[in-house]
Order: C-alpha cells, then sequence, then structure tokens
C-alpha cells in the first residue's frame, strides 16, 4: 500500500499500465461499480469448470497452502506463533499431519458453511477450494461461525464474533468478496461480517473493503489463486488485483497492481481540478463533457478515509469540494466511467 501511495504521490498525473492477465481479456474494464462486479461475477463462473469434491479439498490444500519457505508445512489460517509451546495459535503445521484431532489442520470455511443462505453444505460452494483454508483444529473450532468484525494483532474473539489477525484480515476480505460474486445472494458479506454497509453495494461491509487495502496480497495467496485455479478452472480476481475491489465498491483505496487498469488514463484528459494547490480549502473539479460523478472520496497519503461527498449526479458545472484540511491528500473520483485517482495539495 505505501508502495502504491508513494508512486501516487511522485507521479500524479502519470500512469504504468501492466499487462491484464489473459483470463480477464472479456472483461471491461472501463466500467466498475455494479457493471464490472457482474461481468467478473460471469467469468468467474463459467470458468469454474470443474468443482472439487470436499474430500479432494484435503488433497489441493496440501499444495495450494504450502508455506512459501518450507514445502514440508502448510501456513495455518489465523495461526501466529510456532515458538511458544502451544499448538493452537501455530501458525505452521506438517502437511501431512491433517484431520481432526487436536494439534492437527484440517478445513476452515472462510465463508463459514452455516453463515450462507441456505447453509453452503460441503459440496459446491460449500467445497470451493477458494474458500477453504487450512487451519488449525481448535482454533478452527474457536472461530466457528462467529461473524468477522474489525480489531488489532493476532487473531481472537472479539466481543461475539472474531477478528482474523493481522497477517490474515485481507486474505479473509479477498476470499468473502470471491464467494460474493461466486454464489450471488447466497454468500451477501454482511451475512459473516460487521460494520457499517457500503453505499454503493448495501450487501457489502466496508470494512472487508478496509482489510483489503490495508494488508497487501501476500506470496500464500498468489500460489493458491494459481493452483486452485488448476484444479477449478476460475481464479480470485481480487488476489490477482485488490483494487478491483477499489473500483466496484470504493472504500479505501487499495493498491493496483497493474498500474491503472487502463482506464485512468482516458479519464485523465477529461477532468481538470483546480487550484492545485489551493490555498482556501477547497478544490474544483471539472469536466469538459457529461459523465455521472458518484462520489468524491479524501484519503490521507496512508491510505485512510477522511471524507466522503456522495453526489450521484452528472456533472454540468464544476463540483466544489469544501473543508479540506491542510496538507497533501489523494483524491478519489468515482464516475460511471470508472475511477480516477489524483491527488491534490492544501496550503
Amino acid at each position: 500500500m505505501k508502495k502504491f501511495l508513494a508512486f501516487l504521490l511522485v507521479f500524479p498525473l502519470q500512469f504504468i499500465v501492466a499487462q491484464i492477465p489473459a483470463y480477464y481479456s472479456s472483461i471491461d474494464f472501463s466500467q466498475s461499480g455494479i457493471a464490472l462486479k457482474n461481468q467478473l461475477a460471469t467469468l468467474i463462473t463459467n470458468t469454474h469448470d470443474t468443482p472439487v469434491t470436499y474430500d479432494q479439498v484435503w488433497t489441493i490444500l496440501q499444495v495450494s497452502d504450502l508455506d512459501p519457505t518450507n514445502s514440508t508445512k502448510v501456513l495455518l489460517a489465523y495461526g501466529y506463533n510456532d515458538a511458544d509451546g502451544n499448538i493452537f495459535n501455530d501458525r505452521t503445521r506438517i502437511k501431512t499431519n491433517y484431520g481432526g484431532s487436536s494439534g492437527q489442520w484440517n478445513r476452515e470455511h472462510t465463508f463459514a458453511k452455516s453463515l450462507g443462505n441456505p447453509d453452503l453444505g460441503t459440496s459446491g460452494p460449500g467445497s470451493d477450494a477458494h474458500n477453504l483454508r487450512s487451519s488449525d483444529v481448535d482454533m478452527n473450532n474457536d472461530r466457528g461461525s462467529k461473524l468477522f468484525a474489525d480489531g488489532s494483532g493476532n487473531a481472537g474473539t472479539t466481543g461475539a464474533n472474531w477478528y482474523p489477525g493481522d497477517e490474515w484480515k485481507g486474505d479473509c476480505a479477498r476470499i468473502i468478496m470471491y464467494m460474493y460474486l461466486r454464489y450471488g445472494l447466497q454468500c451477501r458479506p454482511y451475512y459473516c461480517a460487521v460494520g457499517t454497509t457500503n453505499t454503493t453495494d448495501a450487501n457489502m461491509v466496508n470494512v472487508l473493503l478496509d482489510w483489503n487495502a490495508e494488508d497487501a496480497v501476500s506470496q500464500l495467496e498468489k500460489n493458491r489463486n494459481d493452483e486452485i485455479e488448476d484444479w477449478q478452472g476460475n481464479r480470485n480476481p481480487f488476489i490477482d488485483n485488490p483494487y478491483i475491489a477499489t473500483k466496484i465498491w470504493g472504500g479505501m483505496l487499495a493498491e493496483d497492481t497493474w498500474g491503472g487498469l487502463g482506464l485512468e488514463a482516458d479519464l485523465e484528459s477529461d477532468f481538470m481540478l483546480y487550484p492545485v494547490p489551493s490555498n482556501d480549502h477547497q478544490i474544483y473539479v471539472s469536466h469538459t463533457g457529461s459523465v455521472e460523478i458518484n462520489s468524491i472520496q479524501i484519503f490521507n497519503t496512508a491510505g485512510q478515509l477522511i471524507s466522503t461527498y456522495n453526489l450521484n449526479s452528472v456533472m454540468t458545472t464544476p463540483v466544489q469540494i469544501s473543508d479540506i484540511p491542510s496538507g497533501t491528500w489523494i483524491m478519489n473520483i468515482q464516475t460511471e466511467q470508472g475511477l480516477l485517482t489524483k491527488k491534490i495539495i492544501i496550503l
């Protein structure tokens, strides 16, 4: 995240577009919001051509969840310490030591089975390997079907809910987003996470967008995405590029691992922000044509959301954004055509 923001600050008006993987060749990334969500949902559903069984998941996880630093072990979801003598919170375990007994690892449904409506079961959505993680048996039981909620530090209960831990919160968020796209209303994010709901999509919970931005994609997630594609045929788009979540739902600015998704350069020529820098705590946003702006968000340089201006109107005159504190900020302009990110300076 910090690396991405540094890029924005140094090159606010330039965009480097990386090659978008061929898997996404059918996706029109000039779209955003629900239109983009629906495209991706169709893609990951149509390419999910080889559903796996619940038993097969044991075999898959022994490869997909391998510790990138030790191929004899799997990484355990929610785990955090191998050195304290407490197997409950182990971070790794020998990959062949799986089952249902204490000290073994088993299959954790990130989107808990019973939280789906209807229940996910152990086939179809209940055996989707993208949703299943290796986890200590007792840690898994402790999580049970508690809803995810915000917190800090290591995994554990927070009130009646469950915080997945600083290392795993982004992983969980991206899995829940995948499950929502793949299985629709059966896996609404608010079924398994608590927090404020999203203004673009009332089924989304904003804490998941925060976690997606705050916890960068790990090598484990990348390895899982590749291995599970080999088995099932489909991928988790939010692992390939966390910024896709920002394009769909807004919220905290996530890293764009593809460098602009090929659309900001098109929007760039149509928008103008002035004055920059500003000395009266306001910025005007102008557009050369007619475009609907859904919202404008202000982030600090650490990626934290400072304020939101919900517009949902066609721009025919410059929009005045007022009461911006002094400092350097990132302005996120969500439009019907896509998302544009700009640096602004308030003196």
